[in-house]
């Protein structure tokens, strides 16, 4: 139920970002794309710590060879997750670290394609987002969904900082921005800005 995205151009190189897989047979999906269409991976990103969304991270570091990179302020809750993980029935999750900080407008490059690092707190103190101006699209993880906004009842969530992320940043991104969500279907920066009920401009 959570969305692993691969993101890749004709160089072949990619990134991973969030990868949820925990079963083996996800991991085996991840890995079987990877290897179908020839791709090398370059970086491991995680838009925030929350448990799926890091489910794999340790199988992609392991796999690839790639550092784990986050924003340093979900240092934290990247090391809270191997303490609950198992009440949510994950026993066998294994735990990863980050080596690589990002930080507001960081450019994470591979192939010819670059991502814009943008800070966008709210559902997790630390949590980024990647936006990619050439192609006109953001991998934005639980920020903004279709019609939704994140929770903000989880540690490190706050209501007014997650409006204010989205009103005074995402919402600065072109209105065609294809908005690529952490969980459920796409969508674009102006049809949630025209109609999303938590957060639209105008109605």
């Amino acid at each position: 139920m959570e969305n692993t995205y691969v993101v890749y151009d004709d160089s072949k190189e990619c990134v991973i970002i969030d990868p949820g897989c925990y079963e083996r047979s996800e991991q085996l999906a991840l890995h079987n794309f990877i290897t179908q269409n020839g791709l090398q991976v370059k970086h491991l990103l995680n838009t925030h710590c929350h448990i799926d969304h890091v489910l794999g991270n340790a199988y992609v570091m392991h796999q690839y060879g790639v550092p784990l990179e986050i924003h340093e302020i979900e240092k934290t809750q990247l090391k809270a997750v191997e303490s609950y993980a198992p009440s949510y029935g994950f026993t066998q999750y294994q735990p990863s670290e980050a080596s690589v900080w990002l930080q507001e407008e960081d450019v994470i490059r591979f192939g010819s394609t670059e991502l814009r690092v943008m800070f966008t707190p709210g559902h997790a103190a630390g949590h980024v987002v990647f936006v990619c101006d050439a192609a006109g699209f953001v991998i934005n993880g639980d920020v903004l969904f279709q019609g939704s906004i994140g929770r903000t009842d989880l540690p490190g969530g706050d209501f007014d900082t997650l409006i204010q992320s989205i009103q005074q940043k995402m919402f600065l991104l072109p209105d065609e921005t294809v908005v690529y969500c952490g969980h459920g279907p796409s969508t674009t920066i102006g049809y949630e800005k025209r109609t999303n009920p938590f957060c639209a401009l105008s109605r």
